[in-house]
């Protein structure tokens, strides 16, 4: 085995006024005049003028959106209001406003697309009455965001000093991609809606965005997050669609480009994410987005497709696939994400990079008959997706599943029997730090799959309240490692931070094993001399895997009853039905599954025991069901030297 270095600090962007891959790419044609000349302003969406495109657009899409659109006129509009903005800053509650904004802005899709593909009034009317909303919402920012309170003692919104956050960088993209689609009608319908919209976006936004460059998610301090691409990527948007001279929108543009170039820059070379695959999409998918945009608007002179990072981002959704709807999940993500993505997006970059399994990936997503987009995930991925000929015509086919991805820049390792099947077991293993985005304390986590569902899990992303970005984040239980499938040593959690961080990391890759050995240690505070090397196995041959938690321990240390010196632990925490089923062994049978995962111990090594935790959160209770359940192993004390504890998984008989 060889060892691997420590993780590369993910999000850190090069030194400010140091070009990044972008600019270092594209060079002098990013000089303003340049850029003035190859820029055609416009979005790629098809208008709804052109009727021959609509009337053969994929009906049963449409079909869907309308029967949506149809029933949202037998109720009111969604009307978030001040005492909701005002929740965040009383009581911690972001989801009252928030859920209402996000209704708001589906009604207006579903209403935009159905006016497009009827060509009926009362459908722009309905449009009209959207687009007007939200230009009369107080504030385009979610509460949760916006510095308000912080800078004005307010906990309404300040109209006057408007920040740009996601919930902004939202709204003015979806009203640029409504002007795109329905300009020409909206003049006829409802003449000066679009000189509103093009105020609100100028005052809101565009204004904003040129004259402070103090927003954090510039990532100018070298911290570059998923809001950068998002928020420029909605910026871009809005320029190419909303600005009509030339020169402004190049300005604009060059601030875009400088701001995803650090986002790139920050992306490390094997196209890690590590805030995990559902993040990506809001993150790394955000700046793929944007970059085929600026790639259209000037005629492929700015073309990415080159970059290496970008290149293997887009393979990085799907070396997270464990099978189905079940992904690798860390920090904030959920094990079972979404299923309604803009796969179209992957679909494209898969034939951009020429790498089959990014678009296999996605086509495996694809259902014939059904809708091939959905007013979810925004009114411009709608319209893209549906412009799309070779997703719309996409057939089904099976998802790559590799054997095997490392990845050195977040230290995660997973890998299955088989390529391409989702039979048998599937490991992951993560070293890195405590100090990621929306992190939590899961240095040396392990999750284990069984059939390609999830039996030894990380818990995930509950609802996000004000405690979740707060200093209180880790009283929250499933940032804490004691909720994950890691060690307790010496009585001891892991605490926060970047440096709280696996060492010696070595990694074993071949036919019959994939294995990772880490030195997690480093990760606890205050524990007593030594080292606990954790060393996570799948063996093909043998069918298992297996979790050897070994404790190095130097000096003199008591563990006699005097001193009642705290005990380590090792614990796994289990999805579905667990059953101790004697002296050093359980089965855990997931829902859905056939047969159970069986788990083996020593037992004279440990004392198990079993803590169930009833699961309320409704996101939580989504993916999991009702409950999780912990497996504890209280180790017998170690004295000097080594002392080893190990637990191995293997699949039961099938009925």
């Amino acid at each position: 085995m060889a060892p691997e270095n420590r993780p590369t600090p993910q999000g850190a962007a090069p030194a400010r006024g140091t070009p990044g891959p972008l600019v270092a790419a594209w060079g002098a044609a990013l000089d303003h005049g340049d850029l003035v000349r190859s820029l055609t302003l416009g979005l790629p969406a098809p208008p709804a003028g052109d009727r021959s495109h609509w009337e053969s657009a994929d009906a049963p899409t449409l079909a869907a959106v309308a029967a949506r659109a149809e029933a949202d006129l037998a109720v009111p509009w969604p009307a978030p209001l001040a005492s909701h903005y005002a929740r965040y800053f009383r009581d911690g509650n972001r989801t009252a406003y928030e859920d209402r904004v996000r209704e708001r802005q589906r009604r207006l899709s579903r209403a935009a697309l159905t006016a497009a593909w009827t060509g009926d009034v009362a459908w722009l009317d309905e449009t009209v009455d959207g687009v007007l909303l939200l230009c009369e919402q107080s504030s385009w920012s979610w509460a949760a965001h916006d510095d308000t309170f912080t800078v004005h003692g307010s906990v309404t919104p300040t109209v006057t000093d408007p920040y740009l956050d996601l919930g902004a960088g939202e709204v003015v993209g979806q009203l640029a991609w409504v002007d795109a689609l329905l300009g020409e009608a909206l003049d006829d319908r409802a003449p000066g809606v679009r000189a509103r919209v093009r105020h609100e976006a100028r005052t809101r936004v565009l204004e904003p965005f040129v004259r402070r460059r103090d927003w954090q998610w510039l990532g100018l301090d070298g911290d570059v997050h998923n809001w950068n691409p998002w928020i420029h990527g909605n910026v871009l948007a809005a320029t190419l669609g909303l600005v009509e001279d030339p020169d402004e929108a190049a300005t604009l543009v060059g601030l875009v480009v400088d701001g995803l170039d650090r986002f790139v820059a920050s992306v490390p070379p094997d196209g890690a994410i590590d805030e995990g695959y559902s993040y990506w999409w809001n993150g790394a998918g955000r700046a793929l987005e944007a970059l085929e945009l600026l790639s259209a608007a000037t005629g492929g002179v700015l073309d990415a497709t080159g970059v290496p990072a970008v290149r293997e981002t887009a393979r990085f959704p799907h070396r997270m696939q464990v099978a189905g709807p079940w992904y690798v999940n860390v920090a904030d993500g959920p094990a079972r994400p979404p299923a309604d993505q803009p796969w179209h997006v992957l679909h494209r970059w898969g034939l951009l990079v020429d790498d089959p399994a990014v678009t296999a990936h996605a086509d495996s997503h694809r259902r014939t008959g059904a809708p091939v987009v959905t007013e979810d995930a925004g009114l411009g991925r709608a319209l893209l997706g549906l412009s799309t000929p070779g997703w719309v015509a996409a057939a089904p086919v099976d998802p790559p599943l590799p054997r095997e991805t490392w990845l050195p820049s977040v230290q995660l390792l997973v890998a299955r029997e088989t390529a391409g099947s989702a039979e048998g077991l599937t490991l992951a293993v993560k070293g890195g730090h405590n100090g990621e985005h929306h992190n939590h304390n899961d240095v040396g986590s392990v999750s284990v799959a069984l059939d390609g569902v999830p039996v030894v899990v990380d818990a995930g992303q509950p609802t996000y309240t004000a405690q979740t970005f707060g200093p209180d984040r880790y009283e929250i239980w499933t940032m804490q490692s004691g909720w994950h499938t890691v060690p307790v040593v010496a009585g001891a959690e892991q605490a926060a931070g970047r440096d709280r961080s696996a060492a010696d990391v070595h990694v074993e890759t071949s036919a019959d094993r994939s294995s990772l050995s880490l030195d997690l240690s480093g990760a606890y505070p205050g524990t007593p001399p030594g080292t606990w090397r954790r060393t996570a196995t799948l063996d093909r041959a043998r069918s298992e895997v297996s979790v050897l938690d070994v404790r190095t321990c130097r000096g003199d240390v008591s563990h006699d009853s005097d001193h009642h010196a705290p005990a380590d632990e090792v614990r796994l925490l289990l999805h579905g039905e667990v059953r101790l089923t004697g002296e050093g062994a359980a089965s855990v049978r997931a829902p859905g599954t056939s047969r159970d995962a069986v788990l083996r111990w020593d037992a004279a090594a440990a004392t198990a025991r079993l803590t169930t935790r009833e699961v309320d959160d409704p996101l939580l209770a989504g993916v999991w069901g009702e409950r999780l359940t912990r497996l504890d192993f209280v180790l017998a004390p170690a004295a000097r030297g080594d002392a080893g504890f190990a637990v191995t998984v293997t699949a039961g008989a099938r009925p």
